[in-house]
């Protein structure tokens, strides 16, 4: 269907745009009904994985930031990180997506083109969704998935003794954050890590079948993460910091703004990587790094997470209702 790319969403209406974004998806072969009927219909016989995350416009996204592909990309990364992080395949996404009336049809299409380019490379589908009005863009995505016979990875698993490992970058969408609030756009890849976040589809499967005993997905940082994990498990998780290399942009983005790279590494949120938990080194798959080590709690006052031995005295991660967002918050 052509439309004027340069019309707004109120000459175009609701149910011709509808119609534009879905023309030509592909679905999956366990996808019996897609888009199109009142809801969608999968042929999944184990248990069902759901995860729904929220990108709301100024708190997650900017449109003077992140190109509209950019944002329908990150829509689908941020969900799947979560199905990836019990142990899941993802299998399907339901995308509800409101907007201003004055808002350009090209935009709107542009950001469906990130979603099928994303759904695509995680190997999921776009089931459907729902449309309407409103003040701010604001997308809402459930994500679906499957165990495939397995029990899920539970935050609650971590046991003393396992090795805690992670697999993915930390601290280069906070960075790409620093910048970006500079008026700067280098360098350029950490603009990009916050822009997209770079998920490693199918890591969590494999980490599922290797043994992990807890896992999560790395959205508000590492210590405050692995702080849910310590928590839900009553362990004590000790992180060592000379097991995390510095990468070159985060050196270059800590110099330029006078802070500690490892903060960025420790309390950085939306790199979407994953944390998890084995319980012997031979069963830590390849990919993965091992960057500390789960200990007993004698005492509900000792469980948390340790750097060195020691309290990371500065604030472990983001709380959308505890901080103040900045001109664009960590999810």
């Amino acid at each position: 269907m052509n439309l004027s790319r340069t019309a707004t969403l109120s000459e175009i209406g609701e149910f011709p745009l509808i119609a534009a974004i879905t023309e030509g998806l592909s679905l999956a072969a366990d996808v019996r009904v897609g888009p199109g009927d009142d809801a969608a219909v999968l042929a999944i016989e184990d248990a069902v994985v759901a995860s729904l995350d929220v990108l709301v416009e100024g708190v997650h996204f900017r449109r003077d930031w992140s190109e509209a592909r950019d944002v329908g990309r990150k829509a689908v990364a941020v969900n799947i990180a979560d199905i990836e992080a019990v142990g899941a395949r993802a299998t399907g996404l339901l995308v509800g997506f409101s907007a201003p009336a004055d808002l350009p049809v090209g935009w709107v299409l542009d950001f469906a083109d990130g979603l099928t380019q994303e759904s695509q490379a995680a190997g999921v589908s776009l089931l459907g969704g729902d449309v309407t009005r409103a003040r701010d863009i604001t997308v809402a995505v459930t994500a679906m998935g499957s165990l495939e016979g397995r029990a899920p990875v539970l935050r609650s698993g971590a046991r003393p003794g396992d090795l805690v490992a992670i697999h993915g970058r930390l601290g280069w969408a906070a960075a790409g954050l620093a910048v970006l609030g500079r008026g700067f756009r280098s360098p350029r890849a950490l603009v990009e890590a916050q822009r997209v976040p770079q998920v490693s589809y199918g890591a969590g499967v494999v980490a599922a079948r290797a043994g992990a005993t807890s896992m999560i997905d790395i959205s508000d940082g590492l210590l405050a993460d692995l702080g849910h994990v310590a928590e839900a498990s009553g362990v004590l998780i000790d992180l060592r910091q000379d097991a995390f290399e510095v990468a070159e942009p985060l050196q270059a983005v800590a110099a330029a703004t006078g802070s500690d790279p490892y903060t960025l590494i420790f309390t950085g949120g939306e790199d979407h990587a994953l944390a998890a938990t084995f319980p012997a080194p031979d069963t830590v798959p390849e990919g993965w790094q091992v960057v500390g080590t789960v200990h007993a709690a004698d005492h509900d006052d000792q469980i948390g997470v340790l750097v060195d031995g020691k309290v990371w005295e500065a604030p472990a991660g983001f709380d959308h209702f505890r901080i103040s967002p900045p001109s664009q918050s960590r999810r």
